[in-house]
Parts: C-alpha cells; sequence; structure tokens
C-alpha cells in the first residue's frame, strides 16, 4: 500500500460518503428553507437600492445638467444685458457730453457777442463825448481866435471840419469790428 492509501481523509468509505451526501443535502435543505430566502431577499433589497442610488445618482446628475445649462443661459442673458446697459449707458454720456459742449459754445457765443456789443457800445459813447468835448473846444477855440459868437451853422459847420481832420482809426482799431 502506498502511503496516501492510508491516509483517512483520502480513502473512500461507502458508508462515510452516504452520511455526508445525506448530511449535506439536509443542511443544503435547511439552508434553502430558512436561510438563502432571506439572503436571497437582503441581496435583492440590497440590488434595489444600489440600483435606485444609481436611478437618484443619474437623476440628480441630469437635474445638474440642466442647471448648468439654466446657468449658463442666464449668465449669457445677463452679460447681454450688461452689455446693453453699458451701450446705453455710453450713448447717453456722449449725448450727455455732447449736449453740454453745444451748450458751452452756445453760452461762448453768446458772452462773446455780449462783451462785442458792451465794447461798441462804450466805443461809440467814448466817440461821442470825444466828439463833443472836441466841438466844444472848437467853439471856445473859435470865440478866442475871432472874438465873435458862432450861428449854429456856423457851429455845426466847424465842429463837422474839425472832426473830419481827427484821425478816430486808433479807436475804432480797438474795437472787435
Amino acid at each position: 500500500m502506498s502511503p496516501l492509501a492510508t491516509n483517512p481523509l483520502i480513502q473512500v468509505t461507502p458508508g462515510l460518503m452516504i452520511w455526508t451526501i445525506v448530511c449535506f443535502l439536509i443542511t443544503f435543505y435547511v439552508l434553502k428553507k430558512f436561510a438563502f430566502g432571506r439572503i436571497q431577499g437582503l441581496i435583492d433589497e440590497r440590488r434595489k437600492r444600489i440600483r435606485s442610488a444609481l436611478d437618484e445618482a443619474d437623476h440628480a446628475r441630469a437635474e445638474a445638467r440642466q442647471l448648468v445649462e439654466e446657468h449658463r443661459a442666464t449668465m449669457a442673458q445677463a452679460r447681454g444685458q450688461a452689455e446693453e446697459i453699458l451701450a446705453e449707458a455710453r450713448k447717453v454720456a456722449e449725448a450727455q457730453k455732447k449736449r453740454l459742449r453745444d451748450e458751452l459754445e452756445e453760452d461762448r457765443h453768446r458772452r462773446l457777442e455780449e462783451t462785442t456789443r458792451q465794447i461798441e457800445a462804450e466805443t461809440a459813447r467814448a466817440l461821442e463825448v470825444i466828439r463833443s468835448e472836441v466841438a466844444d473846444l472848437t467853439v471856445i477855440a473859435t470865440k478866442k481866435v475871432t472874438g465873435k459868437v458862432l450861428t449854429a451853422e456856423d457851429h455845426k459847420r466847424l465842429i463837422d471840419e474839425a472832426i473830419g481832420e481827427l484821425d478816430f482809426s486808433a479807436l475804432e482799431q480797438g474795437s472787435p469790428n
């Protein structure tokens, strides 16, 4: 006999084999009747929970994608509105700047015209004063030189001659005509 045949675990014993098979079948029956159903139920329940969790995760992922798309659309719309507002603000600012420039230019022209009128009026008044004083001096000088009093016609002729001889161009050049 070989050393393997002497090992009791390897030896074929028909009675032991039958009892082992009977015990195995009884154990299998008891496990199937009481344990496998519960184990299978737990496995099925866990499978359902996992499948439900996956479905919820897919649903949450889809909602997240939808929310991201909505957020992107909202951001794009907000950017568009912001650019419209900026463009409108630029237009308003340009319009106000142009209006202010026009008002300032108009005010400058008005003041320039007013100043020109004042200068012309002052020049005319000064010329009238000078003419009047020249006329008075001419009358006084004529009286002293000729020793006689002149008529109104003589006064007028002498005044016109004296004024005609005077050079008012220096005073008139000062005016902005």
